[in-house]
């Protein structure tokens, strides 16, 4: 049975291809916390995930496209949350939820975020990557508002502007908290909730 074999064969190729994408990621999401993404080399990359440079690059072909792919992994995440915020109905809870989940987050994949913050100017991919998850963030912090009595539209006091001033302010805010401690990121996550709150004129 030559074919049966040779499917057989390549399923077993399949999977251990996504083993050893999987371990050059984690690799890539390790070093980014420990060297940083201009320190960090293929080579590193490499030897981390347990095979040499010629074997990575079959699957990657520079240290940049390592990074996008971890960044794509890690915004599926991001997406994920922000579906969850947006179907919650009762804003307060929906609030609550979001920002705890963005800490849970920031704490798990702070560093691969920071460096698509940081890349999302100058490396297209990441940039596209990165814009599409504020574009589904936003969305959802609009549905809140909208649920909370903020009229729906594009001005200033209306849901869609206010989503969008929110959603940058967070992320500026948890990227820089993130480089200090767990305990800024609690602060920070209450600190934009209460903002959020407030915009949604849940307190006053």
């Amino acid at each position: 049975m030559p074919g049966h074999h040779s499917a057989r064969s390549r399923r077993t190729t399949e999977r251990k291809g996504d083993v050893r994408e999987r371990a050059i990621l984690d690799t890539c999401e390790a070093l980014l916390a420990h060297k940083g993404y201009d320190a960090m080399t293929v080579g590193d990359i490499a030897q981390g995930a347990g095979i040499t440079r010629g074997a990575l690059y079959f699957y990657f072909g520079s240290k940049q496209e390592v990074v996008t792919a971890l960044v794509a992994r890690t915004v599926e995440h991001l997406w994920e949350r922000s579906r969850v915020t947006a179907q919650t109905d009762e804003p307060r809870q929906a609030i609550a939820a979001a920002m705890q989940r963005t800490v849970e987050l920031w704490n798990e994949h702070g560093p691969v975020m920071r460096t698509a913050i940081d890349l999302s100017l100058t490396v297209p991919e990441i940039g596209e990557l990165w814009n599409h998850t504020a574009a589904l963030f936003i969305a959802a912090i609009t549905a809140v508002l909208e649920r909370a009595g903020i009229q729906a539209g594009a001005a200033p006091d209306q849901a869609s502007a206010m989503a969008r001033a929110l959603c940058w302010m967070i992320e500026r805010t948890f990227y820089h908290a993130s480089q200090e401690s767990r305990e800024k990121l609690q602060e920070a996550s209450a600190t934009c909730e209460h903002i959020w709150l407030t915009s949604a004129g849940l307190i006053t």
